[in-house]
Parts: C-alpha cells; structure tokens; sequence
C-alpha cells in the first residue's frame, strides 16, 4: 500500500464528505478510493469511517488520524517547497472563489500581471454569488465581501468596498432626483433590489451623513442576486443603485450613470479572504494571496476615490 497516497484519500474523504465527491477532487475512480480506505483501516486495525448511503462521518480514531494526517501532509508539502526553491517559484494548482463582480472586472483584467511574475501557477477560479462549502469542495480560499457568520472558518480582513449612489439619466428624468434616502423607500422612487441567496431576504441599504444614519429598504419592482444583474438592472432605468466604485467609475465618467444623494455616503463592506480550518497556506497559495490584497488595495481603496467623484 502507498500509505502517503492513501492518507491523502483519507483526507479528502472526510473534508468533501462522500467517496463521490473525494474521487473527482483527486482525479481517481470512486472505487480506487473506497479500496485504498479500506486497506488504510486495515493496515492500523481500526475502523476509521462509518459509511451510509448519502455520507460518511469519522469515528473518534478517525478524528485523531485526521488530525495527525493534516499536519503531516503539511509539513511535507513545506518540505518539499524548501527543496525545489518553490518559495522563489511558487507551482502547482490553486482552487479560488470570488464573487462575480471582483472576479469579472477586478481579478480576471490583471491575471496577466499575476502570470508575468508566477507563470507555473495555475489558477482554477470560481466566479459567482453563490455560497460555496471550502470543505466538501476542495477549495484552497475564498473572497468575500460581508460580516462573516461561519465562526469555523479562518478569516483575514484584507480591505473594505466603497459605495456610491446612482441613477441613470433618463431615470432621473423619468422620477426625477432624489434629496433625501428616505424617499427611496416610497413612490415614484424605486431601487433596484438586491436579496441574500441564502435567506431570500431583500437586503436594506444603510445612509449616513454626519452623526445622521438611515436604513431604508427601497421601493422596487425588480431583486436580484447578483452584483452584474443588479448593475444592469441600474442602466436599463429599473432604479437606483449602490454600487462599488470600481464598476461606477467608467460608468460616471461615460454619462451612463449620475451619482445622487451626494452629501449621503453609502456603508462601507469589508472584504476578507477565508480559509478552511486546518488547511495549509503554501506558497503558491500566499503569493496569490498577498497579490489580491495589493490588488484590492489599489482598485477599491486607492484610485476609486478619484473615480467616483469624477
């Protein structure tokens, strides 16, 4: 048996949840992996998964193993990054998912810049709104905007998205310009809305100027669920928009979008980038890292400042 190939399935087994999910990460048949489990159990006399037909949960020497077997994988994926200088070139496979908006017009544009210095790296990213499990899908980290509710995941706070308020002009002309937030949530004004996946709620937008502060749940004939479809909603005159200032931008400076409500500043998002617990930062993985904050850094709190206001 290939004890090291077989402790790898192990972990991946218990992280991804099934044998299904676990085989595909790897790029083994299922029945490779459920035999190299089986040989691993034999091998240390003990049972290490109790198996039903839908998942698979560890049995109290299969947490311990779990445990061990982590650290030691990490240590030799250090090991063997300090022997081929992996530290000055960093390769191999990354998993990443970001939101759509960061991955269409903030990452993806400046992934070329990213190659130039780290070109055996290969990225496969995930682009959406969706709540995605890091574990069951084998996901080295992801970029989140938001407070985040998962306490068991590892979380690093890498910068924060400002918001503006906007109109088309021909909404403007329609229902004319809005002096005050609270006048979003009623007749003629309308918002476009924007709602959790998860809960289905319709989120609020919060307004401040001085000590002042207002939540206002706009009125709205459309909600969406993603931050390209709620832009667009924007220019096709459905309603009013908070949007980040690195898509408003362009858009301020083309005409397409007014910004409104000038004197009210929008609340400000953090954005983190998370970990699942246990899992090994490599080298390949914080380099791309530490190029998302510089790059996060640039676009959302450097150069916006001129664009919004332009």
């Amino acid at each position: 048996m290939d004890r090291l190939t077989a402790m790898q399935a192990y972990v991946r087994v218990v992280e991804a949840g099934t044998f299904t999910k676990a085989a595909d990460s790897l790029d083994l048949p299922k029945a490779t992996v459920t035999r190299l489990i089986q040989t691993l159990e034999t091998h240390l006399r003990t049972k290490l998964l109790n198996r039903t037909t839908r998942r698979v949960t560890v049995t109290p020497d299969g947490a311990a193993y779990y445990e061990r077997a982590m650290r030691l994988l990490g240590d030799l994926e250090e090991l063997e990054g300090s022997m081929n200088q992996a530290r000055v070139t960093p390769r191999g496979r990354i998993r990443i998912d970001v939101p759509g908006v960061v991955g269409r017009e903030m990452i993806i544009p400046h992934l070329p810049d990213f190659y130039a210095k780290y070109p055996d790296i290969q990225i496969e990213l995930g682009v959406s709104d969706r709540t995605v499990d890091l574990i069951s899908d084998n996901i080295d980290c992801v970029i989140r905007g938001g407070e985040l509710t998962d306490q068991s995941l590892v979380a690093r706070r890498i910068g924060e998205f400002r918001f503006i308020t906007c109109a088309t002009p021909e909404y403007l002309k329609r229902y004319g310009t809005p002096a005050h937030p609270l006048e979003l949530g009623q007749a003629p004004h309308r918002m476009v809305g924007y709602f959790s996946a998860r809960s289905g709620k319709v989120m609020s937008d919060t307004f401040k100027r001085g000590d002042e502060q207002v939540e206002v749940v706009g009125n709205h004939v459309l909600a969406v669920n993603d931050a390209n479809a709620y832009l667009n909603a924007g220019l096709a005159h459905l309603g009013i928009v908070q949007v980040t200032c690195f898509m408003a931008g362009p858009l301020l400076k083309s005409g397409e979008l007014v910004r409104v409500l000038e004197d009210w500043d929008a609340e400000p998002v953090p954005v983190y980038v998370v970990y699942p617990p246990n899992r090994h930062l490599s080298s390949k993985l914080r380099v791309f890292v530490d190029w998302v904050v510089e790059l996060i850094g640039r676009e959302a709190l450097g150069g916006v400042k001129m664009r919004c206001t332009s």
